[in-house]
């Protein structure tokens, strides 16, 4: 068995956990602007930023001081005191890092070849900040960890596999903890790469409702402890899948996530009716929540009390496993937790949708079992689940 020892999350919702599960019970999320900012053309669209204070790492680390890299480093100051306890407990040579991420270093790249067009030069710029490899790197000179670290690039599910790989490390013999996570920031290739593809949203998105009209984009980090250790809460089970069915969108039929979902199950060694919630991917585009619903249907039909928490902390692409399956772990954690429903004020679900569970309403969730889906491009599927000791 896997168990989870720490958690920090820093997204639009807030970086510590009494902020972010008050902000989630009232729906409020600090974090959402809207600029003209990122997108070519100067279109106004909402994003979900991190507005806190970022560590400053010029001192100690002068050419990786990117905002990937201080996202991860504020994760890690937030819950320092319980993360250095554990981290003491293991040889650094026996701690695993495995993190997800989608831009890396990627606006830092941007912002370097704008200024050397111009004729000037960076001292400082290092093109390996914009490597996959570089968070997972840095994390670990951060932390003085010697054992396996590498990221994990799967766009939407990378730190959900992130999480999966981490906990196989400890169950196969090659480490004894795992520090698993992600990192992403907002960047200008994603955020037009998106709306190239009219999958952004001019507003807040809306995911499940009649209304939506695409994702909202956010940034954030999430950094999870994984041990062997007991404590009380677990990794009950996990599923992946690939499904290939197109580049971009998602098998209609929701074949590959049923796919991913049922193996979380059946390693989990549960029923569909013992999952009291479910975190969606819903990330309000139309394909993709139809999907994700259809999925969801054809396994738990409506039993299950189901929201995504995009609306809240944008989709936080490489982010959004660690951010998703996080949020699921503190309502794991809290017991009996207030969280909103999935719709503000007039928006009502999308009639052609299956029934899923969609909480339509604010509403008290007391969870012993807790899923997190995350689905990406290429037919690439993710679930975990997570448990709590009675």
């Amino acid at each position: 068995m896997i168990y989870l020892h720490a958690l920090s999350l820093v997204n639009a919702l807030g970086s510590d956990r009494t902020t972010l599960l008050q902000n989630w019970g009232t729906g409020t999320s600090p974090g959402l602007t809207q600029t003209d900012a990122w997108i070519v053309g100067k279109i106004p669209a909402v994003f979900a930023c991190v507005k806190e204070r970022l560590p400053d790492l010029s001192e100690r680390f002068p050419r990786e001081n990117t905002r990937n890299n201080r996202l991860l480093a504020l994760a890690w100051e937030k819950e320092k005191g319980r993360f250095s306890t554990l981290l003491n407990r293991h040889s650094p040579d026996r701690i695993a890092i495995i993190l997800g991420t989608s831009t890396s270093g990627s606006d830092e790249a941007a912002r370097f070849v704008k200024t050397r067009i111009t004729g000037k030069d960076d001292p400082l710029y290092d093109a390996a900040s914009q490597e996959f490899g570089n968070p997972s790197e840095f994390l670990r000179r951060y932390l003085g960890i010697t054992g396996p670290a590498y990221t994990i690039s799967t766009a939407c599910t990378s730190s959900t596999r992130a999480i999966i790989t981490g906990a196989r490390l400890i169950q196969g013999g090659f480490a004894d903890a795992a520090l698993v996570g992600g990192a992403d920031t907002l960047a200008q290739s994603a955020v037009n790469g998106f709306n190239s593809l009219q999958a952004l949203s001019p507003n807040l998105c809306k995911p499940f409702a009649l209304n939506r009209s695409g994702i909202t984009i956010g940034e954030g980090a999430g950094l999870l402890w994984l041990d062997k250790e007991p404590s009380s809460i677990f990794l009950a089970g996990y599923g992946e899948s690939s499904d290939a069915y197109h580049i971009s969108s998602p098998d209609p039929t929701g074949l590959g996530a049923q796919r991913a979902m049922l193996e979380a199950l059946r390693r989990a060694e549960i029923n569909p009716s013992d999952v009291d919630y479910i975190n969606a991917h819903g990330t309000a585009t139309r394909l993709n929540d139809s999907a994700e619903a259809f999925a969801v249907h054809h396994i738990f039909g409506g039993s299950v009390p189901m929201t995504s928490t995009k609306n809240l902390t944008g989709h936080t692409l490489g982010a959004a496993g660690i951010t998703d399956a996080g949020l699921s772990l503190l309502l794991l954690e809290n017991g009996p937790t207030p969280i909103c429903g999935q719709f503000f004020g007039n928006d009502s679900i999308d009639p052609s949708l299956p029934e899923a569970g969609i909480l339509c309403r604010n509403a008290t969730v007391d969870a012993t079992y807790v899923m997190s889906n995350n689905f990406a491009f290429g037919g690439n599927n993710t679930s975990v689940i997570f448990g709590k000791q009675r």
